[in-house]
């Protein structure tokens, strides 16, 4: 089966056979595939994680007539995209993909293209996943993926330490990239002032727009750009993204882990509690849901399972990732996520970016001091949130967090309770529809009470 978001690139694309991930090289690009192998990029590339690494298969398992030859990748464990990284990720990749570029360009060759969604998290730091992207570099050609880069990249990282973090949302409606004119017109007018802005961003869009709707004349060639002047394009790039920074601090949940309402006793015995539970059921891969600058998702890993951690706080998440990067722990993965408004099937015939639920189930779910966020604070149904917690996970491990609660009166704090059945009772009921509930759990300390279940799915 080809995969829905490999469909586009004429030199190849990825599917999937007996449950076996394989990419197929098509004749049309040969001459490049051989000559990226041949120069050693690929095995430098793959020597220092920058490059996903491929086995080469049997030809008999092409899925198409083209093929000249079949690789079998390295499996991504959770497939992500920009939308759902943090500042740091997303900054962590355009820097990858610069020195890609800049490795490329030191042996001939050059990346065809600089998009984001080359990029994956495998290990706790990015890695380009897509083996065609490198081609022989024509003499005094331009860097055909730079505008590219910096839509993917440049614009949205610029944007989001400018101007407002929440901007790295505007990836989710725009998948090509966030285009180079509205990053124009949204920066503050003091980004002028900055030479490497003005260069990469302002002109940049300018001259999109002058030259857009212009017909090439006849005969007519772009002034050659020599090997040192890309090398300098490059430099100059990794500079400008270098130079960009952006302070998690002011967002609403970034200090909930030092905010919280337990004693140091009940923090500890919830701790063993929620490691116990997540022994018992022995999952693989972990979803924690909430997960904040993650103290629980490393309970979680420390059952050996692989742990992804959403979170809706851009804050939160960015701590997270700084703090999985320093201490160089791989089996933890830091995403951006709003529950209430989950990342959706995009693009092509809503296809080609998979919805959270598609990239599921996992095998089981961490979903502590987080319903009542979703009830309270975003007016969901106890048994709504059940329903999709059910499909979203084979085992659940939930805390049940009391009105009586601070933080539960935190967010009633300004506005009528009109949540009658937010209570004991009515969360077993809810929950009760589509799990089974295998065990009860009261925090010491609190009022609290965490709970282990099943799904009925």
């Amino acid at each position: 089966m080809i995969e829905p978001g490999s469909f586009r690139d004429p030199a190849g694309f990825v599917y999937t056979r007996d449950g076996v991930l394989y990419r197929q090289v098509n004749r049309s690009f040969e001459p490049s595939f051989t000559a990226f192998i041949a120069s050693g990029l690929y095995d430098e590339l793959t020597r220092d994680r920058l490059l996903v690494p491929h086995q080469q298969a049997p030809l008999g398992l092409a899925a198409g007539p083209d093929a000249v030859a079949v690789l079998r990748p390295e499996r991504i464990g959770f497939v992500s995209y920009p939308y759902e990284w943090s500042y740091g990720q997303l900054k962590d990749a355009a820097l990858l993909t610069l020195d890609a570029q800049s490795r490329a360009l030191q042996r001939g060759l050059t990346l065809r293209d600089a998009s984001a969604y080359n990029v994956q998290f495998a290990g706790g730091r990015p890695v380009l996943i897509d083996t065609l992207s490198f081609e022989p570099r024509a003499e005094g050609a331009p860097w055909a993926a730079y505008r590219q880069f910096c839509e993917h990249f440049l614009v949205p990282l610029v944007l989001m330490s400018r101007v407002d973090i929440g901007c790295g949302s505007l990836l989710r409606a725009h998948l090509e990239g966030v285009p180079l004119e509205l990053g124009s017109r949204l920066l503050p007018r003091r980004s002028w002032l900055r030479p490497s802005l003005l260069m990469h961003l302002h002109l940049h869009a300018l001259a999109q727009r002058r030259y857009a709707d212009r017909p090439v004349p006849a005969g007519a060639k772009a002034r050659p750009i020599g090997k040192g002047a890309a090398a300098g394009l490059v430099r100059s790039l990794r500079s400008t993204v270098e130079g960009l920074d952006w302070n998690p601090s002011g967002t609403v949940w970034a200090d909930y882990t030092t905010e919280h309402n337990y004693s140091e006793a009940a923090v500890a015995s919830k701790r063993d509690l929620v490691g116990g539970l997540l022994r018992a059921v022995g999952p693989g891969v972990v979803w924690d849901l909430g997960a904040n600058t993650g103290e629980y998702s490393r309970v979680a890993r420390e059952t050996g399972a692989a742990v992804i951690a959403f979170d809706i706080d851009p804050g939160a998440v960015e701590r997270h990732y700084r703090a999985v990067r320093a201490s160089g722990e791989q089996g933890v993965l830091p995403l951006l996520l709003d529950l209430a408004n989950p990342s959706p099937g995009l693009g092509w015939a809503h296809r080609e970016r998979r919805s959270l639920e598609e990239r599921g189930p996992a095998d089981a779910l961490l979903a502590l001091a987080l319903v009542h966020h979703l009830a309270i604070g975003r007016n969901i149904p106890l048994d709504r949130i059940a329903e999709y917690f059910a499909r979203l996970g084979r085992s659940l491990v939930v805390e049940f967090v009391p009105k009586s609660d601070s933080q539960v009166q935190r967010l009633l704090r300004n506005r009528e309770d009109v949540f009658g059945d937010y209570h004991r009772e009515g969360f077993e009921a809810g929950f009760g529809r589509y799990f089974r509930i295998e065990s009860v759990h009261p925090v010491l300390g609190s009022e609290r009470v965490i709970y282990s279940m099943r799904s009925r799915c």
